[in-house]
């Protein structure tokens, strides 16, 4: 028989250690976790062995050991575009991080769109929509508003309860302001494609004071000031309120997406009439 000296734990009192539920992931090149990525960027020299050199010592210092230079290709005389391919160290423990939140409006057809305008409002919801600034790019604007749409979706042109008001491209701040209180807007869409030295903020920014000083003590919906949103694909690193708008859409944004939110922020919601004041079965009608 052992004898245990006093206040001696047993293994069975020992405790346990705690569970492991990191999930380490590495960058995938050739093989799994072979660590490898692929970078481009351009540096301000002339094409040669020597802008190569400076670009593999740039890219040690981000942390890529080995690297190479997969391609260089000059861009005018004293300009170099590069591929970097290389390994890097780095992990991310991706169970740490957290889910992004859920969207907080369910996603409606065009059919219970245009019956919870029709309900809530006995009249068609006014959608001012444009490119601002120096943006010629209507691609994201017409995705939404055109009736041709965008991924297998109509734009907010095919919804019958929506009146809309495409102003196109390179639209001014006050053309804009003044065309939207012309249409009594219930909203105004616009759309950023260019980025270069943030020009998509300080229109944004621009736009959105504008309308606040139009409507200086409303709120958005209803008989206040229009609901200001924002779509493009590099508004990622800015919130709402950064910017004085109400709703930012990034890349991928289908036309469902936007008018469903329009419903959810502009029309009251009817606990009685189903999923955003759909009605009944039998009030649906034929939207083909």
């Amino acid at each position: 028989m052992t004898v245990e000296s006093p206040g001696t734990a047993t293994p069975a009192d020992t405790p346990a250690e705690p569970a492991d539920t990191r999930q380490v992931i590495r960058p995938y090149g050739d093989t799994t976790g072979d660590g490898m990525v692929q970078m481009s960027f351009t540096l301000p020299v002339p094409a040669g062995k020597r802008a190569d050199a400076a670009a593999l010592q740039l890219a040690g210092k981000m942390g890529l050991d080995p690297a190479s230079v997969v391609h260089a290709k000059p861009m005018g005389p004293d300009f170099t575009f590069f591929i970097v391919y290389g390994k890097v160290g780095h992990l991310v423990d991706y169970a740490s991080i957290p889910a992004p939140e859920e969207r907080a409006y369910p996603l409606l057809t065009s059919q219970e769109v245009n019956l919870a305008i029709r309900r809530a409002l006995n009249r068609r919801l006014v959608v001012v929509g444009a490119c601002i600034g120096t943006d010629a790019h209507t691609v994201g604007i017409d995705a939404i508003l055109n009736v041709k749409g965008f991924a297998g979706e109509k734009g907010l042109e095919y919804y019958r309860e929506i009146q809309v008001v495409n102003m196109g491209a390179q639209v001014t701040v006050p053309e804009l302001v003044e065309r939207a209180k012309a249409e009594d807007a219930d909203a105004v869409l616009v759309s950023q494609v260019v980025t270069q030295r943030n020009a998509h903020l300080h229109n944004t920014k621009q736009m959105a004071a504008a309308f606040h000083a139009e409507y200086p003590t409303a709120v958005a919906g209803g008989m206040g000031r229009p609901l200001l949103v924002v779509g493009g694909p590099r508004f990622d690193t800015v919130g709402e309120a950064d910017l004085g708008v109400d709703r930012i859409f990034g890349k991928g944004t289908t036309p469902a997406e936007v008018a469903s939110y329009l419903v959810h922020a502009l029309l009251p919601a009817d606990p009685g009439a189903g999923p955003a004041g759909a009605g009944h079965p039998a009030d649906q009608e034929d939207e083909s």
